[in-house]
């Protein structure tokens, strides 16, 4: 049983949504957020990423970092930049990209179902980014960037949206990566009471992206817990803002490695370390896409090559038969000497949106190999979340991206 209640949004005036939407705070480095906002000083990367605001070399994680978020913050809602709804609403999000289109409800999932493990996820988070977040939410005590859900499809539930987008809609515009952006809004009673029993009736939800903006929420709501003692939980803190969406509609990209450090290998080396595993066709000047599970494409002194890997390789465990723990397991960590891609500096990640010059380009520039990858699916992840398990580091790669400061939920 899943609870998602809806909220009272603040989100931007009609007329500023396309010049305030920004792209994930961990999208970018800090000297690029600082060069977004300075080419549009309206973008939520200066509430996002607060220190683009303060002197260069500020460090990024001082107390005044989150101060001036919650200040910038206050002053948007001032001078009416946003605006909030006097009633609890649900909203929906669309986005389309390439002419596939992907429509997520907006709403606020509970902290509960993520303690109890109504929410799974499929990945553990770095304590430091984690920690940022904390202090990020707390200052503003507002969640400003969604996670990203997902749930297995509802057709009773995709009837009411379906009717909902017929309507006229709130903001429609597209942003500089060509991704058409939709938003409506859900205030109508029976609309929202039969949404919030439909997830009664969903059994899991899945964190898609976003897994540390959602420890982040839970650990503050918590906190919040903590300084109330007589909290009846009913609280705006102890729900966090999500965008939900039918796995049906999302689609994962590949995400894609580079190895910057031989570990002295040689290519015919490598070759023979890895040739009882993988059939090894050369495909020359010609970029190696994998077409189908347990094929990789191989990168190196300016050549491709399509990698298969031999059945035996894969078990029926959900992590041991991804591709991405194949290649960790037979190849990066047993010829490269990478144990653990998540902290080693000889591993680069690549996401596929970036295409396969990207690749080559890296490993040219590092004397390395570059390995293509299959894209993990979604049938796989819910696998892996639904056997309480975690994937690999950087197995899934969403496109298109949900923006931040489309809606925030302040409590």
């Amino acid at each position: 049983m899943s609870t998602i209640r809806p909220f009272k949004g603040i989100r931007p005036a009609e007329n500023l949504a396309a010049s305030i939407a920004a792209l994930p705070y961990d999208v970018y480095s800090s000297d690029e957020a600082r060069k977004v906002v300075k080419a549009n000083p309206l973008s939520f990367l200066k509430i996002d990423r607060a220190e683009t605001l303060l002197p260069e070399g500020t460090d990024i994680y001082s107390p005044e970092v989150y101060k001036t978020a919650r200040r910038t913050l206050d002053a948007m809602i001032e001078n009416r930049a946003f605006i909030q709804d006097p009633s609890a609403c649900y909203y929906i999000y669309a986005l389309t990209m390439n002419g596939r289109t992907q429509t997520g409800l907006v709403g606020c999932a509970s902290i509960d179902d993520y303690t109890d493990g109504v929410i799974l996820k499929h990945e553990n988070t770095l304590a430091a980014k984690e920690e940022d977040r904390v202090r990020h939410v707390d200052a503003c005590s507002a969640q400003t960037g969604p996670i990203f859900l997902t749930y297995r499809p509802c057709t009773a539930l995709r009837r009411i949206i379906d009717k909902v987008k017929a309507g006229p809609s709130l903001y429609d515009f597209t942003s500089d990566d060509r991704i058409r952006h939709q938003v409506w809004k859900i205030d109508n009673r029976e609309y929202i009471d039969n949404i919030s029993h439909l997830f009664t009736e969903i059994p899991h939800l899945y964190i898609a992206d976003g897994h540390h903006r959602a420890a982040s929420a839970v650990r503050v709501g918590q906190m919040r817990r903590a300084a109330d003692p007589s909290y009846s939980g009913s609280e705006e803190y102890n729900f966090f803002l999500s965008v939900l969406f039918p796995s049906d509609e999302l689609r994962i990209y590949d995400y894609n490695r580079v190895v910057t450090d031989r570990n002295g290998c040689t290519f015919d080396s490598f070759l023979d370390k890895i040739k009882g595993g993988f059939k090894i066709r050369k495909t020359g000047k010609e970029a190696c896409r994998p077409e189908r599970k347990g094929e990789f494409g191989l990168y190196c002194e300016g050549n491709w090559y399509q990698l298969t890997a031999s059945p035996a390789l894969y078990s029926d465990d959900p992590v041991r038969r991804l591709d991405v723990s194949v290649l960790q397991e037979y190849i990066l960590s047993p010829v490269f000497g990478i144990s653990d891609p998540k902290t080693d500096p000889c591993i680069r990640f690549i996401g596929g949106i970036r295409g396969l010059k990207a690749l080559e380009e890296a490993a040219d520039e590092s004397g390395g190999f570059a390995f293509s990858m299959y894209p993990t699916s979604l049938d796989e992840l819910l696998s892996v979340a639904d056997a309480g398990m975690l994937m690999p580091p950087k197995s899934t790669w969403f496109e298109p991206k949900l923006r931040s400061g489309l809606f925030i939920h302040r409590f």
